[in-house]
């Protein structure tokens, strides 16, 4: 069993105010929809280098897309 993580992310909503699916965005990062479905529930953390690639294919900062509690 996959232990959620506490990160949180504005994926989905940022992916779809630019009209992306999640093959979209999936394609531009160079990895499956699988993943970026985990990703946005909260299922898999992405590395360091993968979530800068999906701020920068949703034209936000790090910080907008991902959330992590203080």
């Amino acid at each position: 069993m996959v232990k959620p993580t506490k990160l949180t992310n504005s994926i989905k909503d940022l992916r779809t105010l630019h009209g992306l699916t999640q093959a979209d965005l999936a394609d531009a990062v160079g990895v499956t929809r699988q993943t970026v479905i985990a990703i946005e529930q909260g299922k898999y953390s992405p590395s360091l280098e993968m979530a800068f690639q999906i701020s920068r294919v949703l034209g936000s900062r790090l910080e907008d897309v991902f959330h992590y509690p203080d």
